[in-house]
């Protein structure tokens, strides 16, 4: 076994190999399909040790005594840690091995959710202790998905990042669309019907996942003794990535993110992304049934059909970036330019068809702006500080979207409660909520001229800089 199998260092000054580049270049994609699969594989699995909780709520209710309340003050001690804990646990995996950061994490995270499980098989369940190791849970998962997106920015550049980003962003749905089947499946199966089989089965499987992943494929290029991605690619390299060679993980974090005003544009348009995301995804069940009038089974439709329109468009608009040469900014923008069609399409939904057909595609517009928005984060920053831009962005989206598209247009539109007043105006009901949405789209529009101005900007740059180097040469 290789000296470096166990190395978590970013930069481990692997020996070149005597490889042209053209031969790197036949067997790039091979060899990229292998960290490729296992980051997807992994970040699906993520979703397996904790959307299992969502689903095993009504058992944790039937067969533990807990209450809603109790149900709900371990699903915020989640979110509030998995919030936080971005920024703190991306900078101190910030120069380190991306894949093999991952991977840990998962298996720290299927021990914990497994203590978990076997917490359930007392008869009297200490409420302390679930919250505790919910929360901690939350800690240990919330830099895996930067990190993962990390190792596929080692391996691609700026003309076909995009596409495969996006299709790892899918392994979300993936992930959180089979949690809870197969957790409610092997609890029934395996274990009798209790519900910590709902716990024991998804932790076991996300060990095996995680000590696979980390044995199998590289982080970068670099570690099988190649070129990097831009020297197999022919293509130059990020001025990000020259200039950090030598930089600590503080200096990365403040010359490249606290002293970056494009990242904080990015986190703001995050911000109001998040809060179209979660204001369609969290409610549309609920209004169809409460404004409409529609049947519970529409409204378990109406889930569906947004989360497989937000896979397809996780899958599509990263590819779209990159057929316009690497402009996820400019991207985003016609993105966010017709979202509010079928936003009013939904809006105005009389028959359950049109609404499916309306949630689809806002699935599917919703989502573009947060892939399109990460892919614009990673292009400013050093590859090896990208699970710490990635905390930051969703740090943002989690504690201040999240937290937005969740309990104030709760308030907004139960027709019990007051409502919200802002600018003088009391928002109030459904079509107040929807007001919120367009307004969110608005705003996160307008943040995205700034990025599409400076993206272009950059590209022309570059393109400059190269064309120079190659009249020289």
């Amino acid at each position: 076994m290789s000296k470096y199998t166990f190395s978590l260092a970013f930069e481990k000054h692997v020996p070149k190999v005597d490889l042209p580049l053209s031969d790197q270049r036949k067997a790039w994609f091979k060899e990229f399909m292998k960290p490729f699969i296992m980051v997807t594989l992994l970040y699906s699995t993520m979703y397996f040790v904790r959307d299992d909780f969502k689903a095993a709520q009504p058992l944790l209710k039937q067969q533990m005594g807990l209450t809603t309340q109790q149900l709900g003050l371990v699903g915020f001690a989640f979110s509030v840690a998995y919030g936080l804990g971005k920024i703190v646990v991306g900078y101190i995996v910030t120069n380190k091995d991306n894949k093999k950061v991952a991977s840990i994490m998962l298996l720290a995270a299927s021990v914990v959710v497994m203590c978990v499980g076997f917490l359930l098989t007392m008869s009297q369940v200490p409420f302390g202790w679930l919250l505790s190791l919910w929360a901690v849970n939350g800690v240990i998962q919330c830099a895996a998905g930067p990190a993962c997106a990390g190792t596929i920015l080692n391996w691609t550049t700026s003309k076909n990042y995009g596409r495969y980003y996006g299709a790892w962003s899918a392994s979300h749905n993936i992930g959180g669309g089979l949690a809870g089947i197969f957790s409610l499946w092997c609890a029934q199966t395996f274990f009798h019907g209790h519900v910590y089989g709902m716990f024991i089965a998804p932790a076991l499987v996300a060990f095996v996942v995680a000590f696979v992943c980390f044995f199998v494929g590289k982080n970068r290029p670099e570690d099988l003794g190649w070129g990097t991605a831009e020297e197999i690619f022919d293509e130059p390299p990020k001025a990000e990535d020259q200039e950090s060679s030598n930089d600590s993980t503080w200096e990365l974090f403040r010359k490249y993110l606290l002293a970056n005003p494009l990242v904080w544009v990015l986190c703001f348009s995050d911000v109001f992304a998040y809060v179209l995301r979660v204001g369609i995804d969290n409610w549309s069940s609920l209004r169809v049934t409460e404004q409409l009038g529609f049947s519970n089974e529409v409204g378990a439709q109406a889930i569906f059909y947004f989360g497989m329109g937000s896979m397809i468009g996780c899958i599509i608009w990263g590819a779209i970036s990159d057929a316009f040469g690497g402009r996820p900014g400019l991207v985003s923008l016609i993105d966010l330019g017709l979202a509010p069609i079928p936003l009013v399409a939904y809006q105005f939904a009389k028959t359950p068809m049109t609404v499916m057909v309306s949630l689809f595609f806002l699935g599917m517009f919703a989502f573009g702006p947060q892939v399109l928005i990460a892919i614009s984060q990673f292009a400013v920053v050093p590859k090896k500080a990208a699970a710490l831009a990635g905390g930051i962005l969703g740090a943002f989206a989690y504690l201040l979207g999240d937290s937005t598209g969740k309990l104030v247009l709760a308030r907004i539109a139960d027709s019990t409660a007051s409502g919200i007043t802002m600018f003088g105006h009391v928002f109030h009901g459904w079509n107040d909520t929807f007001a919120l949405l367009y307004g969110a789209i608005a705003c996160s529009f307008l943040l995205q001229i700034i990025v599409t101005v400076h993206e272009e900007r950059k590209i022309r740059s570059t393109r400059k800089l190269a064309a120079a180097k190659k009249t020289e040469d």
